[in-house]
């Protein structure tokens, strides 16, 4: 592993960590949308997890010709694992992740830099665009709402932010604050969901965060994988939510404690239902299982609070609860986005009453 040592001197305002495997068809693109933003004083770290292709020799191109950028060569371990070794380096005041596959607007570091002064935040966070290589076409992702913008946002009673997808690289850290609250990623193997955890700890610690309406990346959905077909795949997630469940045993004060957790549940729920639809058939229903498996240890050791799950998301967890099989088969014969197929899926798994549960769980989301 070769690391380059950046003076303490010029010591830089963001250290900007890059996971890179394999990317050589989108690399370029990426640092170069680094290499020109309108903010300078930043520290690329380039973290090459054993690359096949020519990622690591384009990578080194940009180390030679801009002394902001460093590589770090490593044998591959995974996603998590790579991140750790980029936080383990990082001299910056604040963290970004910029993954390789994806870009920069112009202007992210700008912004994100600007808000964190601005509110001596912890924590800053974007919107960003899913974005199509082709047709060169952008999409807005609002996560960040315009009331949650411009203000300080303490997002441990805030909690909005912790239903949204991770997306840990449309924003920026304190790295005092990462080490402080012993936010780092769970080193699993493979590349799958390790942002979940990381970004949870995020919030949940997060006194000080501020948001931006701005887009702050490109999310390239030309790369994405549309299933997951891999068993060693299938419950990297479920890891993830033990991690949380770790984390908030360790770290989690006293007052915001059981809001976390229970924010934290339903995150869960949400996570796994979303997963549920990107396995293949052949997973489905042990997946679903183990979810109910995992929902029965919070109902025994008292930590399922059932009144403070709303009716539709109470009927749709207690079903695949108590009965996965049942569950799978009315999900899977009504499992498109039409309204109408949402509506014959409430009313094949509880009846009408259940069917009044969704309109109305659907208008408080």
């Amino acid at each position: 592993m070769a690391s380059q040592a950046v003076p303490e001197t010029n010591q830089p305002a963001i250290s900007v960590l890059i996971p890179i495997y394999n990317v050589e068809k989108y690399l370029r693109q990426c640092l170069d949308s680094l290499r020109d933003q309108t903010f300078s004083n930043f520290e690329a770290i380039c973290l090459n997890d054993g690359s096949t292709d020519s990622s690591s020799a384009i990578a080194h191109e940009y180390a030679e010709q801009d002394e902001r950028f460093r590589v770090i060569d490593k044998p591959n371990s995974g996603y998590g694992a790579t991140m750790n070794v980029g936080l383990d380096n990082a001299c910056g005041t604040f963290v970004a992740v910029l993954e390789s596959d994806d870009f920069f607007y112009p202007d992210a570091l700008e912004t994100l830099h600007a808000a964190a002064l601005a509110h001596n935040a912890q924590a800053v966070k974007g919107n960003f665009t899913f974005y199509w290589t082709e047709g060169n076409r952008d999409e807005l992702h609002r996560m960040v709402e315009p009331d949650m913008c411009a203000h300080v946002v303490d997002t441990r009673e805030d909690t909005r932010i912790l239903f949204q997808k991770p997306s840990i690289w449309s924003g920026l850290y304190r790295r005092d604050f990462l080490a402080a609250n012993d936010i780092r990623f769970l080193e699993t193997p493979g590349a799958s969901y390790q942002d979940t955890s990381f970004a949870f700890k995020v919030w949940a610690s997060a006194a000080r965060a501020t948001f931006v309406e701005n887009p702050i990346v490109h999310y390239r959905q030309d790369n994405e994988s549309s299933s997951v077909n891999s068993k060693g795949k299938v419950f990297c997630v479920c890891e993830e939510y033990t991690e949380i469940n770790r984390w908030l045993d360790a770290h989690a004060d006293a007052a915001h404690e059981h809001d976390l957790r229970l924010m934290a549940q339903i995150s869960q729920y949400n996570a796994y239902l979303w997963n549920l639809d990107r396995l293949a058939p052949e997973f489905k229903l042990e997946f679903l299982t183990h979810m109910g498996k995992e929902f029965r240890a919070y109902e025994a050791n008292g930590t399922l609070c059932w009144d403070e799950w709303n009716g539709w998301r109470a009927l749709n967890l207690r079903t695949l609860m108590d009965d996965p099989e049942k569950y799978l088969r009315v999900r899977n014969r009504s499992n498109d986005s039409r309204s109408v197929a949402k509506a014959l899926f409430a009313l094949r798994l509880g009846g009408p009453k259940a069917l009044v549960q969704a309109v109305a769980g659907r208008a408080k989301q």
